[in-house]
């Protein structure tokens, strides 16, 4: 059974996603998230032999109606992927969907004989979705006197020489510029800041908040935000590898890509989604920089874990989060060997919005007594305490609701990962390289930092300006 949280982050993404139909996969698990009644497959053959031989099932399988198989999308598109409907999407609940399933299955003898796999579920791709099914906890107001963490390292911007730093997330803030770091970023401004009460909606200073630690770790950066997963931080995946070209045709492929979002699959060997994207970026100079997610889990989260695949161990670099002290892993972060470095990850300190005037933000979801992974220090699933919206259906207790005014305290995976970008975009600087993925290999050759993660011993990256925070226990409920 999946927790409360990602069952409440669930409803919150379908309702932002009202026209696709979603469902828990596989089987009401929190592993992941996937449109029902469809799959994907690539282009041409493999198309055609997925609907065959699906077809060539009804007989036997009565879960399936074949007036259903058909191409949802049969123009060819640059990720060269279809979505095909093999059921009716509307029928079955959120735990799952037997007519993907039946379909997958149908599917298994001839992929064994094709060597390789010919389709997949459509997935949600979002903000490293998965248990929780949002970064490690809901931004806290940060008082703006105590400065962001890591504070700004020293340095100057030089346009002939900055490093290029894309971020695909959420949109900008319309009131990023307040913040000076943020004055050499550039991008897509967020869809919708504030619900009809003019109350701050969930996610939306994610990207805000990732520019703004790329820019406090590396001064000398050009940063771009792309607002490419502006509904609730979710996008499906086949139309993710189309989104991504899109945003890498719009200022051409730059030295590095951050990306704060992912899903895992049961599979381990990648999304069909983005295998043309991902192939096309092995053949530039660009280095993914990707976050582990925060499931708690050993499981391949992706794009992060492409890391650990001999075709891409030069392409991509998977970040996962340590907690507050800088010293062990993170709660929540995912772990394990295709996890290759990790950096601090809770309650880091940037810009979010309210610069201008205080926003409103209602919490959506309660803390808990405990963790919800087992850990004994403060994390954040503990706190800082608060009830939400979502968990309090009943109306047992009122939802707590803050005030931003610029700066924001917030954990998760997502925040990791722009740390280590920065950090390789300083060493670019510092050391006058050009090549991002040969100083990804310099920086992490003379790094002396490591931490234990799960009693494993793993490279860490701690920006020097980062301050290690409190992970005492907190006080028990009154």
């Amino acid at each position: 059974m999946a927790p409360q949280r990602f069952h409440e982050q669930f409803e919150q993404i379908q309702r932002s996603m009202p026209d696709v139909p979603l469902a828990m996969g596989p089987d009401d698990s929190a592993e992941f998230i996937y449109e029902k009644g469809y799959v994907l497959v690539r282009d041409g053959e493999d198309a055609r032999v997925v609907e065959d031989t699906v077809r060539a099932h009804f007989t036997a399988d009565p879960g399936l109606v074949q007036d259903n198989v058909r191409r949802a999308s049969p123009q060819a598109n640059r990720s060269g992927i279809t979505r095909i409907q093999v059921g009716d999407p509307g029928e079955g609940d959120r735990s799952g969907d037997p007519t993907v399933a039946h379909a997958l299955r149908a599917l298994g003898e001839t992929e064994g004989r094709a060597g390789r796999r010919l389709v997949s579920r459509n997935h949600l791709v979002g903000i490293t979705p998965g248990v929780n099914s949002c970064p490690g906890d809901e931004p806290a107001p940060a008082p703006l006197a105590d400065g962001t963490n890591p504070t700004a390292a020293e340095g100057v911007h030089d346009p002939d020489t900055a490093v290029g730093v894309l971020v695909i997330d959420t949109g900008l803030m319309h009131d990023y510029r307040s913040f000076p770091l943020l004055s050499h970023t550039e991008g897509d401004a967020q869809v919708q800041e504030c619900d009809g009460q003019g109350v701050l909606q969930q996610y939306v200073g994610h990207g805000t908040f990732i520019a703004g630690l790329v820019a406090a770790v590396a001064p000398n950066t050009d940063i771009t935000v792309r607002n490419t997963l502006h509904d609730a931080g979710a996008i499906l995946e086949s139309e993710f590898g189309e989104k991504l070209f899109e945003a890498v045709d719009a200022g051409g492929w730059p030295d590095i890509l951050s990306l704060s979002a992912g899903t895992s699959n049961g599979r381990t060997d990648g999304l069909l989604g983005i295998e043309a994207f991902m192939r096309e970026l092995r053949e530039q100079r660009t280095l993914l920089v990707a976050a582990a997610g925060n499931n708690g889990s050993a499981t391949p989260f992706w794009p992060a874990a492409y890391a650990d695949l001999s075709d891409y161990q030069d392409v991509v670099l998977s970040v996962g989060a340590l907690r507050g002290d800088g010293e062990f892993g993170a709660c929540f972060s995912n772990h394990g060997g295709w996890v290759k470095v990790y950096a601090p990850g809770e309650r880091l300190t940037s810009a979010l919005t309210g610069f201008e005037t205080p926003v409103p933000y209602v919490y959506q979801h309660s803390t808990y007594d405990t963790c919800r992974y087992g850990f004994g220090y403060s994390c954040t699933c503990q706190a800082p305490r608060h009830t939400g919206v979502l968990s309090e259906q009943g109306g047992a207790a009122k939802p707590d609701q803050v005030m931003f005014e610029g700066f924001a305290h917030w954990s998760g995976t997502s925040f990791a990962t722009p740390l280590v970008a920065g950090m390789i975009a300083a060493h670019m600087t510092a050391q006058q390289e050009s090549d991002p993925r040969v100083a990804r290999y310099k920086m992490l050759a003379a790094n002396s930092g490591f931490a234990e993660v799960r009693g494993a011993h793993v490279p860490a990256l701690r920006p020097p300006t980062w301050r290690p925070v409190s992970v005492t226990r907190p006080a028990p409920r009154s």
